[in-house]
This record gives C-alpha cells, structure tokens and sequence, in this order.
C-alpha cells in the first residue's frame, strides 16, 4: 500500500470517528434530555401530591377545628343494639353499667356508638349484660335462694337484701325488686342466714315492725347521684332530697339557696316514674322517715352545704349571671364492674347487726363546733 493509499484510508478512519463520537454525543443529550423531563416530571408530581398533603392536612385541621360531635343514638336504637328491653337499658344506665350524653340543646340523653361498640366487644355479650340488670321480685327471688317467700321478705325488711327498683301493682301498692346477682351474691356470702332459726337481734327488729326497705332504696339511689356529679351545689341537692321542707328549712335557712338546690338537683336521666300514682310514691319514698336516719341526712346535707358555700355563693335575685352553675350531670361516670353501687360505708349497719342502737347514724357524728346546735336537732321522733 502506498502512501497515499495510507493517508486515504487514515481520513476515511477519522471520519467514521468522528461520525460516531457525534452520534454518540447526540445520544447522550437525548438520554439527557429523556432524563430532565423525567425529573421535572417527578417535580411536577412532588409539587402536586405537596399540594394534596397541604390540602388533606388543611381539612384535617378544619374537621377538627370544626369537628361535629362524635356519633350517638337514641335510647331505644342503643338498646335494640344491645339486646336488651327498654326498662333493663334505663337501669343498666342507672346502674352505672352504660353512660350517656347529654343531647345537644337538652333533651333525652343519647349513647355514643363507642360505647354500644364496647359493650358489644364484652365476654358473653348479649346474655352477660342483660344477666346484669335481671331483677326479681319476692316470689323469683326466694326461689333463687331455695328459701320460702316469707323468710324472704323478713330477710329484705332486716336489710340484708336491698332493693333496685319498684312499681306499682294494680293495688297501688310497692313491689320492690331486686338484682339478681346481688341475691346470688348475698346467698354465697351469708348462707347462714338462708337456713335455720333467725338471729335474735334480727327477731327483735322486725317484732318491732322495722322495714329497711326504703331506707336502702334511698341510700344507694343517692350515692348513685352522688358519683355523676361533683359540683358542690349538686351534690348538696341530692343530700337535700332526702329530707321534708320542714326538716330542710331547718338546716338550710336560707331561701335563695334552697330555691337553687331545687335548681341544680340531679335527676335520673331514665326511669322517671310516668304516672301520678307513681310519682307520689317516688316522692314519699325518697324522704327519710326514721330519726337516727333523718339525723344522718342532715349531718350530710350540713357538711355537704358547708363546702358549697365555700366553693361559691348561691345566685340572689340580681346577680348578672357571673355565678357559675352545676356542671352538666356526668352520667354513667365511673363505669361500675359491678352489678350496683354499694352502701355507703359511712351508712349505719342495719340495727339487726347491733340491736338496740338507735343512735347508731349519730356515732358518727363529727363534732365540729356548734354543729348539732346548726342542725336544729332536737330529739323529735320520726318524720
């Protein structure tokens, strides 16, 4: 090969070079370019799901701002979801076993659905809550015990069983009722008394025509209003409940501050008795009819009155609104895991336990100065 010939083929060498460096450079430009439209395509999606962030966060923050009150039903739906009859859903509520709400702008309470949800979710669910608020009268509830109904009888009036609840029967006479775990309870606990001769003390007693009925009625009713509420004032309203007006103006003087106990005075959220009849034995029930009961309530009511009046003064005629009233009643507050509220352990023993002790509410009496002169005592019988 000549020299020309090396030359020639040399340039011919270049050239294919050349044109493969620039198909390569224009390769590499179009991968380039390829790649920043595909980066400014992810920006572009960056930016737009920023912006959707922005908008779902900024939602969020309206709905909670401006967050509609969680979801909740009537009564009557809640317990059809339950499983339960209305009249056991009232004294499951009652009980402590369900809590409510208060409907917005007043009303019947409601039920959240998280709390039907959790009552579902409970062991044995729908038979284990139903089980719960089961009431017997005197006849189921002997049969309960394997005991005559008599004996029955005699053991409720001694306070060994205490009642739930009442109606009327078509004699417009009293029918109490019972829990039926609390009968189960108390024949585990006292099966002594289930069988054999009866206690003298507790002869003596119902000789002598006692009947602690009521009395426990009322006491487990007010303690029950007593754990919704923890306002002073309230609180006083309920000891208040349990005297006459009489025994009342003696211990609260004051007639402003007895029209505001009648003002923020709770009340069962269910189960207010519908008729008449009703609602006059309600009324004569919930008044304390035995002296050392009638003593103790006014002890409560005093030392109740005394922390009102420091948490605040009761409204006078005038007053521009700046007195704070009773908070709303915080009903079902405190869930109970059991079937009902106990007795107040500062609630005298039932005088079968010590008989003869008829002062036995006032052995408990503080004695902070002049506090029986304030209570206006003075010895009177009952009522």
């Amino acid at each position: 090969m000549t020299v020309k010939e090396v030359l020639r083929a040399h340039a011919r060498t270049r050239a294919v070079h050349a044109r493969t460096q620039g198909a390569h450079a224009r390769t590499q430009g179009a991968r380039a370019g390829t790649q920043g439209a595909r980066a400014e395509c992810g920006n572009a999606k960056a930016d737009a799901g920023a912006g959707d962030v922005g908008t779902r966060v900024e939602g969020e923050g309206g709905t909670t701002s401006s967050a509609a009150p969680a979801a909740t039903v009537a009564a009557g739906r809640a317990a059809q979801e339950l499983g339960i009859r209305r009249a056991e859903f009232e004294l499951a509520v009652h009980l402590g076993l369900i809590a409510v709400v208060g409907a917005p702008g007043g009303g019947r309470p409601r039920v959240h659905e998280e709390e039907i949800a959790r009552l579902r979710e409970q062991p044995g669910f729908p038979d284990g809550l139903a089980e719960r608020v089961r009431t017997v009268g005197t006849a189921e509830g002997a049969a309960l015990l394997d005991i005559a109904p008599a004996r029955f009888t005699r053991l409720a009036r001694a306070g060994c069983v205490s009642p739930v609840t009442f109606y009327l029967n078509r004699y417009r006479a009293v029918v109490w009722l019972y829990l039926a775990d609390e009968l189960a309870a108390f024949a585990s606990r006292e099966p002594e008394l289930l069988a054999g001769r009866t206690p003298l003390g507790m002869r003596t007693m119902l000789d002598s025509g006692a009947d602690w009925r009521p009395r426990n009625w009322r006491s487990q009713r007010i303690d029950r209003l007593l754990n919704r509420t923890e306002d002073p004032w309230a609180r006083t309203a309920v000891q208040a409940s349990a005297l006459d007006p009489v025994q009342l103006a003696e211990v609260v003087d004051d007639p402003y501050e007895r029209a505001y106990l009648v003002r923020v005075r709770p009340e069962p959220v269910f189960g207010r008795p519908g008729s008449m009849a009703a609602r006059e034995a309600m009324g004569e029930l919930m008044l304390a009819d035995d002296p050392d009961e009638i003593l103790w309530r006014r002890v409560n009511l005093t030392l109740e009155l005394d922390g009102a009046r420091e948490d605040r003064p009761a409204p006078r005629p005038g007053d521009d609104g700046g007195i704070r009233t009773a908070p709303p009643v915080r009903a079902g507050a405190g869930v109970r895991t059991g079937t009902a509220a106990p007795a107040s352990a500062a609630e005298p023993a039932p005088p079968f336990v010590r008989p003869g002790a008829s002062g036995s509410a006032a052995a408990g009496v503080p004695t902070g100065k002049g506090l029986l002169a304030r209570l206006g005592w003075r010895g009177r019988g009952a009522g």
